[in-house]
């Protein structure tokens, strides 16, 4: 089931870790200036899944004169494109109120000297590491010579089942904070009556899936360490315990949580009697 080729291109795609590294720079160090002009750090968000559309758009330029497999080069940029400008997209318009994310208020207030450095130190400097380290796999992929195969296409479907599910999370979720009604309320309907968790879940799948599509042929598989620390920050450090952490506090909260699962999507479970 798995794609074996030994016609790799190690120099080729050693030099495009090199770029990629540039390109990760080059984008946070456009975010950093746009933060300081904007007087907030958050911005970093935005640029998050813009980071990764730049790496997969040098990776697939840098790997157009080797003998990859232009199916899979096309895959790749076509999913990480997508998925990154529609996560850019939606976070930019959730912060159009132009104010700083509370989480980084608070981090900055603590701030020992000066807080924009402190940022570069304690935000920048980490999530540029991990953007770099998470998209190996697409680096990879970018560069693999065996054609498109089941396992590959599986990937694809987990993929779009993880764009389309995150997509409709962020949705309702917006649609509920909408409301002036249901301020300080708990969403638990749609998606989020399966899954406290729907967006992170989703961009889990994607990055199951996109690292299936690697991993369909040589050395793909190696990557494996990248989509593993993106799906370990999701579910087991800063997305989903820091999120839970902030609403703990939120009336009915307590009981959603009793009911509902905690990141993989399952029925609801039946209320326990007091």
């Amino acid at each position: 089931m798995f794609n074996v080729s030994l016609d790799f291109s190690g120099s080729a795609f050693t030099l495009n870790l090199l770029w990629s590294a540039l390109g990760v720079i080059a984008v946070l160090a456009v975010t950093f200036l746009v933060a300081l002009l904007q007087k907030r750090h958050s911005v970093i968000d935005t640029a998050w899944g813009v980071g990764f559309v730049v790496v997969a758009a040098l990776s697939f330029i840098a790997s157009s004169s080797t003998t990859a497999d232009n199916g899979r080069r096309l895959l790749l940029l076509f999913a990480v494109a997508l998925w990154g400008l529609r996560l850019a997209g939606f976070i930019g318009w959730r912060a159009r109120d132009g104010k700083e994310d509370p989480r980084y208020q608070e981090m900055l207030s603590k701030a020992p000297g000066n807080p924009n450095v402190y940022a570069l130190r304690r935000v920048y400097l980490p999530q540029g590491i991990v953007l770099f380290f998470v998209s190996l796999t697409v680096q990879i992929g970018m560069f693999a010579t065996g054609t498109l195969g089941v396992i590959a296409w599986i990937g694809a479907a987990i993929w779009l089942l993880g764009l389309v599910f995150e997509t409709i999370g962020d949705w309702q979720l917006a649609r509920f904070k909408a409301d002036p009604a249901r301020r300080g309320t708990v969403l638990n309907t749609g998606l989020w009556r399966y899954t406290r968790h729907p967006n992170y879940f989703g961009d889990a799948a994607v990055w199951l899936g996109i690292f299936l599509i690697v991993a369909d042929s040589w050395p793909g598989i190696l990557s494996v360490l990248s989509p593993a620390l993106m799906i370990w920050a999701l579910a087991g450090k800063t997305g989903k315990p820091l999120t839970e952490a902030r609403m703990s506090q939120r009336p009915g909260y307590r009981e959603y949580v009793e009911q509902t699962s905690g990141f993989f999507p399952l029925p609801p479970r039946k209320p326990k009697e007091s």
